[in-house]
């Protein structure tokens, strides 16, 4: 359960690690001991998500379940990027996965979780105790300003409409124009069917026959456009999760060809699966910016358009802050409802 985060936070903080032993038997159940006395004691679960996401889910609630059991005062988890955050929507007949996470970390024992950028904010309210999501864009800002060159010159874009309100966040935070890229082919989390427009089990029914509703007529996206002017600027897509990469592939082709010369693109969780690395590398884009809260050494090794930001720092304040019962507001300082 360690990863560059944890190592970084342990550093920050300048302790060392609890004494315990995470390793799967012959048969792939996990199995954990905890090689101390936990009894009164605040213990803070540092679990970053590699790619075995189900392994990594399992083996924190094993070890939130060892400490509880053992008496643990407060069970905190650290998880910067939190698994299943897509899944927080009802589609068709499928379930809320992300509210059944919840629910299992809660009855494992968990009474408290730090994380960063969750998909939706509205997630928090899945859970039964305190969730602290905190923010990465203060570390991604201040790689604009120091990295970029001539950043006054270029313009956030959102890939989609739904990805607007995260962009114009960063456009006001550092004082440049907004684009959006309206009409891409892709299949957005809003139009998705969310299941109330199954129909009903066929009856044999006699008299009433319903009544007759309007009928929703269905959706369809217009050509591709970006919403502002792009011409002879710097392209910088932000975006919470970068995984598949086609859609921000096909996005800067489009601004490539409405006269961006040079694309950035800026995300909290690079998970960058699949051919990620090559389709980069082979694309348009100039640079793919991501922070630590996932590892992706590998992916890095596989294209060198892909960089880091440590935000180590800041996960590292919270656990100080909440071990020693000082307020988390500062942590929360110009953030509003809407970032």
């Amino acid at each position: 359960m360690s990863s560059v985060t944890d190592a970084s936070c342990q550093s920050r903080l300048g302790v060392e690690l609890g004494k315990s032993v995470v390793f799967q038997e012959p048969n792939r159940e996990t199995r954990v001991d905890v090689k101390e006395s936990v009894r009164g004691q605040t213990i803070f679960i540092i679990q970053t998500i590699p790619r075995d996401v189900n392994t990594a889910i399992m083996e924190l609630l094993i070890m939130a379940y060892a400490l509880k059991t053992s008496c643990a005062k407060n069970i905190i988890g650290v998880i910067p990027y939190f698994p299943y955050s897509k899944q927080c929507k009802m589609r068709k007949r499928g379930s809320i996965v992300c509210k059944l996470l919840a629910s299992m970390l809660a009855k494992a024992g968990l009474t408290h979780i730090i994380t960063m950028d969750l998909h939706q904010k509205e997630i928090q309210g899945f859970f039964s105790f305190p969730v602290d999501n905190l923010r990465a864009s203060p570390f991604l800002i201040q790689y604009i300003q120091e990295e970029i060159p001539d950043y006054r010159n270029a313009i956030i874009v959102a890939k989609s409409p739904a990805a607007a309100k995260r962009a114009q966040s960063y456009a006001e935070r550092l004082r440049l124009g907004l684009a959006v890229i309206h009409g891409e082919a892709q299949c957005a989390e809003s139009d998705m069917a969310d299941g109330r427009h199954s129909p009903p089990c066929v009856r044999n029914t006699t008299g009433h026959t319903g009544l007759e509703l309007p009928l929703m007529m269905a959706k369809e996206k217009p050509p591709i456009t970006v919403v502002g002017d792009v011409g002879g600027r710097i392209a910088i897509i932000v975006d919470d999760i970068i995984d598949d990469v086609g859609d921000f592939v096909a996005a800067a082709e489009i601004l490539k060809e409405r006269g961006a010369y040079k694309i950035y693109i800026m995300a909290t969780h690079g998970l960058l699966s699949a051919d990620a690395p090559r389709l980069i590398e082979e694309s348009a884009i100039d640079e793919v910016v991501v922070t630590n809260t996932v590892p992706h050494e590998v992916q890095k090794l596989q294209c060198p358009k892909i960089k880091t930001v440590d935000v180590s720092m800041i996960l590292a304040e919270a656990i100080r802050r909440i071990h020693n019962g000082e307020s988390m507001a500062y942590l929360f300082r110009n953030i509003t409802v809407d970032d």
